[in-house]
């Protein structure tokens, strides 16, 4: 796997005293895993490139203590010793410690000097494809370029592997390149060679001071760097959250998040969506409800005021989130009663989950249009599938109703995250299907001021499950 660094910075041969490493001569040092090779393949006063290689040795991996056990040929098979991993962030911790910390001995001042840099990586194994890849380099101020080769050059068919090769580009600190390359190579790959503990999150937290809580996808960073380990993950986030904006700040300045909430508020479409939603919940007889997505906690209020929910559960994938649920509820100052009748939870809608489970019904209120395909896929197993709650209230936007709005760009969505909005013969469709699928009836509802053309703005499905021939629920 290669590593490879570039300045225009003039004088660009400076870029030697930034790595410390000398730009006439070839070094190679020796690590637990293989070696790493630094050499400069262009040294100019315009132009200068540093390489980092780094040869894995396949045998010393399969002898030593982090052998793949999972199956036995992976022991031999697999792309350890071709792709950018954990090796690489060990390596440049290691070979480039100084640049890495932001010191340099002989030039100080350009340690803190921020200069054009580039640096590509061959190749690097990206879960999630390109659109994942540049959701976190680019918040970060980096110009992406990324080019995915094939499966198989002689089999095209076969379409494309899921490996780049990644060029970043950016005016910043050599320290600030290297800590970025450091955290998130790994995020993109799928394991780690060496064991995730406490000392691990302590070096994500270290490493991300300063950028990674205001990251829009530090919640996935955090998740991945961390092996998927729930603990260590709610606790970073927790940690995260403290470094973010003040709580008084919270409601300010947020146009992404409330450009729904402007755009509706003159028909109050949002309190008769939550009015709706219980209404339906309250007739068809539920006691223990389920808010999935319940975000900041607008639909528990509601559900809390009527005596006949007994048992309230809000889940939502961001931690903060339901901290400022709790804040805005008052958790802590309900009467007791009250309290023991909520609880709010941190999970996934994309893992089945057996807290979900045994509920009377689930209301998932503006949620689906938030998932692309792959993640709604899942969604709907981990609710009709294994939750399964005797019923399920379920709302998302009309999308034909968009035209009414003149302060709406044609073919605009009513909020920046959504990944789709649906006509009302789509998302019927696809309740239907749902329905047929997991055995379930389906009626559809208006919510908000119908349109003699376009319908109401918001639509609504609810699905009753059906009973099987001896009276009980399959």
């Amino acid at each position: 796997m290669l590593l490879t660094i570039t300045t225009t910075h003039q004088p660009a041969n400076e870029l030697g005293y930034l790595l410390h490493k000398h730009p006439e001569r070839c070094q190679s040092f020796d690590m637990s895993f293989g070696k790493v090779h630094v050499y400069y393949p262009e040294v100019s006063v315009e132009k200068c490139t540093a390489c980092l290689l780094l040869d894995v040795d396949s045998v010393g991996m399969v002898r030593g203590k982090n052998a793949d056990q999972s199956f036995l040929l992976a022991q031999y098979v697999n792309d350890r010793p071709y792709t950018a991993s954990s090796f690489l962030s060990v390596a440049i911790a290691q070979v480039f410690g100084s640049a890495l910390q932001g010191r340099c001995k002989d030039r100080p001042e350009l340690a803190t000097t921020a200069i054009p840099l580039s640096a590509r990586i061959d190749v690097l194994p990206v879960r999630g494809g390109e659109r994942f890849l540049r959701s976190v380099f680019e918040p970060l101020g980096y110009e992406v370029e990324a080019v995915q080769g094939p499966l198989d050059e002689r089999f095209p068919e076969w379409g494309n592997s899921p490996y780049f090769s990644v060029t970043v580009r950016k005016t910043t600190t050599i320290s600030d390149l290297l800590t970025h390359l450091y955290v998130l190579i790994p995020v993109f790959d799928n394991r780690k060679h060496y064991w995730v503990g406490d000392d691990e999150m302590e070096k994500l937290l270290a490493k991300g001071e300063g950028w990674l809580a205001g990251h829009p996808e530090k919640e996935e960073i955090t998740r991945r760097y961390l092996k998927f380990q729930p603990s260590l993950f709610r606790l970073a986030l927790a940690r995260l959250v403290q470094e973010e904006e003040p709580e008084d700040a919270e409601d300010e300045d947020q146009p992404k998040e409330k450009a729904e909430e402007v755009l509706e508020k003159p028909i109050s479409l949002n309190e008769q969506r939550l009015g709706a939603v219980v209404a339906s919940l309250r007739a068809n007889g539920a006691k223990r409800v389920l808010d999935l997505g319940c975000g900041e906690g607008k639909l528990i209020r509601e559900l809390l005021k009527e005596k006949n929910f007994e048992e309230i559960v809000g889940l939502d994938v961001s931690i903060r989130t339901l901290e400022v649920a709790q804040r805005r509820l008052k958790v802590d100052r309900l009467p007791t009663m009250q309290a023991n009748r909520l609880k709010l939870i941190h999970g996934s809608l994309m893992y089945r989950d057996k807290r979900l489970e045994g509920f009377d019904a689930a209301a998932v209120v503006e949620v689906v249009e938030h998932l692309d395909p792959p993640r709604l896929s899942a969604f709907e197993r981990v609710l009709f599938e294994f939750a399964r709650p005797r019923t399920v209230v379920l709302t998302t936007p009309n999308r034909e109703f968009n035209v009414t709005w003149e302060t709406l760009p044609a073919g605009k969505f009513r909020h920046p995250d959504h990944r789709f909005e649906w006509t009302r013969q789509e998302f019927q469709g696809w309740a239907q299907r749902l329905g047929e699928r997991f055995g379930y009836a389906v009626k559809f509802l208006p919510v908000g001021p119908e349109h003699p053309e376009y319908g109401p703005p918001t639509q609504m499905a609810v699905f009753q499950r059906k009973e099987d021939s001896h009276g009980r629920f399959p």
